[in-house]
């Protein structure tokens, strides 16, 4: 089976259509100020050469988890804003998803002319579970673009949903994958189909069940697992050790008690954590042997001798993939561990490993502590999408644009 691309439809031409775009333009906001435009960055691209090609480009998008009705603080102005930036050229913004104001912009628009849609989560439809629901609103997004409309997906961080305007709007129009898609897909397959090794994989965030899927399916395959972040206090209970306060999922200590003992060899702990009194910036804190955790006391990063450990086995890597924060990064005082393991990965990088950091909060600690994206062979732009993939789980966005 093959996926049509954007090439594919630049080649067939596209001046005097309308072009659909389903984009990942879900930033981190303070406020109303985007603290992170990495994901609008990576979808300027597909959406500047529909418009300088001559269509005329609704995009779609979403932004935080709205409960199906608009809401203020979700709104895509500021994201409007921002592309339009980044595009060079005025991006108007509907007041609503497929309402009133939606449907007379996109009948005004002219070849090259870019409307971005309201967040498409305000719309309860986008997320049911009732396929006719979402089939409604992919006919509405349908009619937006008229009967010579196409339909690109280029959101990434969403192909893993079966929503409306994902998977249904596929099956509703010609269908192809923008350019994101189509280099997210290009690096994971060499993450999966031609893996150069030693291959290691380095994982953490803040929950065991999050990531068991992964774990469970990468740790035959690969050659060392690190695991850091809240998650590693599970693991460390599994071990028979007191985690003081530390995050613990208790239902989960038998399960990586399984996984130590199948895969013991492969899989790296930390050695020793920075613990805290409390979660806050400006907790007291001190460094401890990861078997020695102090009662009333919460791990909140690695120690610096699990960094140092932790660098060593990435090191002689020649394929790296990272998801998730080694600590809690967004307080000073419990990033170095998170810095260490990224700029231990940025130097096997520069020694001629393949990187490829697997959005989410790792992409977020990338830009927040201030290395540069260059430093890294590949930083995507979906978490969930990329652990699905690398779990062998058919992803509902890519499956649909098949042909």
């Amino acid at each position: 089976m093959s996926i049509a691309s954007l090439n594919d439809l630049l080649a067939a031409g596209v001046s005097g259509r309308t072009v659909l775009v389903r984009s990942d333009l879900n930033v981190p906001l303070d406020g109303t100020t985007i603290t992170d435009a990495g994901r609008i960055i990576a979808s300027a691209p597909t959406i500047a050469a529909l418009a300088d090609a001559g269509a005329a480009v609704i995009v779609t998008a979403h932004l935080g988890r709205p409960k199906g009705a608009p809401d203020p603080q979700y709104s895509l102005a500021p994201v409007a804003e921002r592309l339009g930036q980044e595009l060079g050229r005025n991006v108007q913004l509907a007041v609503d998803v497929v309402g009133t104001d939606a449907l007379a912009r996109a009948e005004g628009l002219t070849d090259g002319d870019v409307l971005l849609l309201e967040n498409i989560r305000f719309d309860p439809r986008e997320t049911s579970k009732d396929p006719a629901e979402r089939e409604a609103l992919a006919q509405a997004l349908v009619e937006l673009v008229g009967p010579h409309g196409a339909f690109v997906s280029d959101g990434f961080g969403v192909v893993h949903r079966e929503q409306a305007s994902v998977y249904d709007v596929a099956k509703l129009l010609p269908h192809y994958a923008g350019g994101l898609v189509d280099s997210e897909v290009t690096v994971l397959r060499k993450l999966t189909d031609e893996v150069e090794r030693p291959y290691a994989v380095v994982l953490g965030g803040s929950k065991v069940s999050d990531k068991l899927g992964v774990i469970e399916s990468l740790a035959p395959k690969v050659d060392t697992l690190v695991i850091g972040g809240g998650m590693a206090f599970t693991f460390i209970a599994a071990q028979g050790f007191s985690v003081g306060d530390s995050l613990l999922q208790q239902d989960q200590v038998e399960v990586c008690a399984d996984l130590l003992a199948k895969y013991g060899d492969v899989i790296h702990l930390p050695i020793d954590v920075v613990v805290a009194h409390s979660f806050s910036a400006d907790a007291e804190s001190k460094v401890v042997s990861s078997d020695q955790i102090p009662d009333g006391w919460m791990g909140l990063d690695i120690g610096p001798e699990s960094v140092k450990r932790f660098a060593a086995v990435l090191g002689g890597a020649k394929t790296i993939f990272w998801n998730g924060p080694a600590g809690v990064f967004e307080f000073d005082k419990f990033a170095a561990g998170t810095r260490g393991v990224a700029e231990a990965i940025a130097a096997a990088t520069a020694a001629g490993a393949f990187s490829v950091v697997g959005g989410g909060d790792s992409a977020a600690a990338v830009r927040t502590l201030g290395l540069p994206d260059d430093g890294f062979s590949h930083i995507s732009t979906g978490g969930g999408a990329s652990l699905e993939y690398l779990e062998g789980k058919q992803l509902p966005g890519l499956t649909v644009l098949e042909d």
